[in-house]
């Protein structure tokens, strides 16, 4: 068993706890979804809490080259974070520039050996914002069939796509008032941004593979509003690549255009959402969520 899965193990065997040379130390679980592999990987890494954030820092010991998992979440910004008892999803943030030279001093401050790490290299060491996906409240929300459960992802996708829409327009606005930076996108907007078209990608993939061929055999009268769903389902899917074509090179994307394909997949998610929920709801609430197990 390799060293970090050792730590692993006695993280989750002691809720949170470890021994050793991390006794004492502020520890998470940072679980990855593999950049090429696809797969879910785990790292036991230190954290500086920043306000509400918790602060991560690819130091890598040092070495040459940022670490495995500071690629895989430039890939796939939605991670999970345990930390103690709890467990919740995060988007990750690289932070930039001034900022986070920043939050380097403040993580340092609390945690001086990454100031060393940092003179062993000559490159500059990530520091990684986690920021929660919902309100710890919404854990608490009883959800008791696939109806309420429909809801629930309903509204972060409108939460998560207007926060977007938010900080675009913050953003782009004050570059653009600014004499010495050029109205270009920034890591907080692609990381956000990609969060949400990954998770909007697997919900409808999840739609249009089990829920909707399971209404349409158990729901007849329904088939018409599904094959509708579905065809939305293509038309999102396009806005979201041309979005993701711009996420691709954030320096240099036009970034009218990507507000305008923004606003223009607002529009289209918006309307399908509410369609979805005025059509399905009623025969989602008879199928129980969790699902029970086959007898």
């Amino acid at each position: 068993m390799s060293f970090n899965h050792t730590i692993i193990e006695e993280f989750r065997t002691n809720a949170g706890k470890v021994g050793g040379p991390f006794a004492g130390n502020d520890l998470l679980l940072l679980t990855t979804t593999g950049a090429k592999t696809q797969r879910p990987h785990t790292v036991p890494l230190g954290y500086v809490r920043n306000g509400d954030q918790l602060l991560i820092t690819g130091s890598n010991l040092g070495a040459p080259h940022h670490p495995a998992w500071y690629h895989n979440l430039l890939a796939h910004p939605l991670v999970q974070v345990e930390i103690g008892t709890e467990t919740f999803e995060a988007i990750a943030v690289p932070a930039e520039g001034p900022h986070r030279d920043q939050l380097f001093e403040h993580i340092t401050r609390t945690a001086p050996g990454y100031a060393d790490y940092q003179t062993r290299t000559n490159r500059t060491l990530p520091v990684i914002a986690l920021q929660r996906t919902e309100n710890p409240a919404d854990a608490t929300r009883e959800i008791t069939n696939l109806a309420d459960k429909l809801l629930q992802v309903h509204a972060w996708l409108r939460a998560q796509l207007q926060h977007v829409r938010t900080e675009a327009h913050t953003h782009l606005t004050a570059r653009a008032s600014s004499d010495h930076q050029p109205p270009s996108l920034g890591m907080q907007i692609r990381q956000h941004c990609l969060a949400f078209c990954e998770f909007l990608t697997f919900h409808h993939t999840s739609e249009n593979d089990h829920i909707f061929p399971a209404l349409a055999h158990h729901h007849p009268h329904l088939r018409d509003a599904l094959d509708r769903l579905r065809t939305e389902h293509r038309t999102i899917a396009h806005i979201k690549d041309e979005i993701l074509a711009l996420l691709a090179d954030i320096t240099n994307a036009d970034p009218h255009q990507f507000r305008t394909e923004l606003d223009r997949l607002a529009r289209e998610l918006h309307a399908h959402l509410d369609y979805e929920e005025r059509t399905l709801i009623p025969a989602l609430t008879e199928i129980p969520w969790p699902p029970t197990p086959a007898t």
